[in-house]
């Protein structure tokens, strides 16, 4: 966890096969704890193609059956069918947008939001752009993106950079972020 936080979360990605990622793990992790995930991450990468969306998406159900099998993964058929849905609806808003991460950083304005927390009580656990996020996303037949879920994909991928006010790695991820006057 100490690694993932100083080396990876808040970090603003653009790529769209990275974001599809975060956005299946987040799915995946709904109900469980952050580090269950991390932890099989990797067995997440082998299991589903490394999050490559266009194979994902072709998964039938001989696929969702191997998937249900894999221990290396968290064996949830609502969570494996919606990472199946969710390449699809990736692929729709990709060919609708021009890329997936155009889509999502609109909810930014294209840059991180920058917040000044000083506890980690002080976070909430969903936002405005989160639930507009969420409610994007739900429209355009995605599952497992409530609120809660899109925020914490947000700070995952650096779209809010939540790293509290004392947090060395908060200027690091810093560059070009928008000051917002949550505190």
């Amino acid at each position: 966890m100490t690694r993932y936080h100083d080396e990876e979360w808040g970090v603003p990605v653009k790529d769209d096969r990275l974001l599809f990622e975060f956005l299946l793990l987040e799915g995946a992790q709904a109900g469980l704890s952050w580090r269950t995930i991390l932890r099989r991450r990797e067995g997440y990468r082998a299991a589903f193609d490394g999050f490559d969306p266009e194979r994902i998406a072709r998964y039938g159900e001989r696929d969702v059956a191997r998937l249900l099998s894999d221990g290396r993964i968290v064996r949830n058929r609502a969570k494996v069918a919606s990472a199946v849905g969710n390449a699809k609806a990736f692929l729709a808003v990709r060919k609708e947008f021009g890329s997936f991460s155009v889509f999502l950083w609109g909810f930014t304005g294209g840059k991180p939001i920058r917040n000044r927390w000083r506890t980690p009580g002080d976070v909430p656990s969903a936002t405005r752009e989160s639930l507009e996020m969420s409610r994007a996303l739900v429209r355009r037949g995605f599952r497992f993106v409530g609120p809660t879920i899109c925020y914490a994909f947000m700070q995952a991928t650096g779209m809010v950079n939540d790293h509290l006010v004392g947090c060395f790695r908060r200027r690091e991820v810093a560059g070009g972020d928008r000051r917002r006057t949550r505190h």
